[in-house]
């Protein structure tokens, strides 16, 4: 029972930093090596069979505004904390790629040990490595719908000629990590008007956070049945079931946790509804006898990540 932890796109001049935590609990997966190793094809593929198998996965991520604001040192902790923290299956020791600790100061530390090239070597620290970059990837390409032009699909963000001529041709985005060397000249650069309206919009944070809280909730035991159901009369977010109980569950997403969070959100009058939702659709889909089980996802910071799960 070993927790590996691995991150990505540590160095790209855009987009978040990503940390993988797996802890495999003895499950066979043929290939698992560093994710850089393998095709994209073969990657995906064998997240698919990671996600699967493994006992318990995690992902942390800082977006570029807060690594520019912190650093990328405290972002790799703040990253590697929030992953670990989705880990709910025991495990005697944690493996990190690298020769730093990045749970130095919690009640983690001692359980840790750095490991150079451990994505080579460890088979949770691979599967890591695997699950954070095609997390990362999927994120990317869906950016690349959003801001036209940069081709995040293809470098994700990483330093490219490419990469380098769009930014001159477009400028900046909200993507872009204005702390790093090649991009400090345009730190007092505003986006450009074309940026601007290819902005993302409030549907699409609505859609990455869900995205989000459907993961968690796959990550811990649930299986997905339906997703953003609606009807006239009502609707509901996500519809999930985990020991014989279906959870209808609320997402509530802030960009930023002092906005009250999104638990703040939930009134009484917000609960009646959610009530009603779940009734119709028991009703709607003729479910009898299993027990039913409201709940709510909260998620902060940009991209979005869970802070909490509340059963209600």
């Amino acid at each position: 029972m070993i927790l590996g932890i691995d991150e990505v796109g540590r160095g790209s001049w855009a987009g978040p930093l990503v940390v993988g935590a797996v802890v495999l609990g003895g499950a066979k997966i043929d290939g698992l090596t560093d994710s850089k190793k393998l095709s994209k094809k073969r990657r995906e593929s064998m997240d698919l069979e990671i996600r699967e198998k493994a006992k318990a996965i995690g992902l942390g991520w800082v977006d570029a505004e807060k690594i520019d604001a912190i650093g990328l040192s405290e972002a790799l902790k703040i990253a590697t904390i929030q992953a670990v923290k989705q880990i709910a299956v025991p495990y005697h020791e944690i493996i990190i790629d690298g020769t730093v600790n990045f749970l130095v100061g919690t009640n983690k530390e001692k359980y840790v040990t750095n490991m150079k090239k451990a994505d080579l070597l460890v088979p949770s620290v691979s599967a890591a490595s695997i699950i954070a970059k095609v997390a990362r990837d999927k994120y990317m390409t869906d950016q690349d719908k959003i801001y036209k032009g940069y081709n995040f699909k293809s470098h994700v963000g990483y330093g490219t000629a490419a990469h380098n001529e769009a930014i001159k041709k477009f400028g900046i985005t909200k993507l872009h990590r204005l702390s790093f060397m090649p991009l400090k000249k345009y730190a007092k650069t505003k986006t450009t008007k074309a940026n601007q309206i290819n902005d993302v919009t409030t549907k699409q944070i609505g859609d990455n956070a869900e995205d989000v809280a459907a993961e968690y909730l796959s990550n811990h035991g649930h299986d997905i049945i339906d997703r953003n159901w609606k009807t006239k009369y009502c609707e509901i977010d996500i519809v999930s079931k985990h020991n014989e109980t279906i959870y209808f569950t609320e997402v509530k997403y802030r960009k930023k946790s002092d906005q009250g969070g999104g638990i703040a959100a939930i009134t009484s009058k917000k609960l009646r509804q959610m009530k009603f939702a779940a009734k119709f659709y028991a009703l709607s889909n003729e479910i009898n006898d299993t027990n039913l089980r409201l709940a709510v996802i909260v998620l902060d910071d940009q991209p979005p990540v869970v802070t909490s799960f509340l059963k209600v």
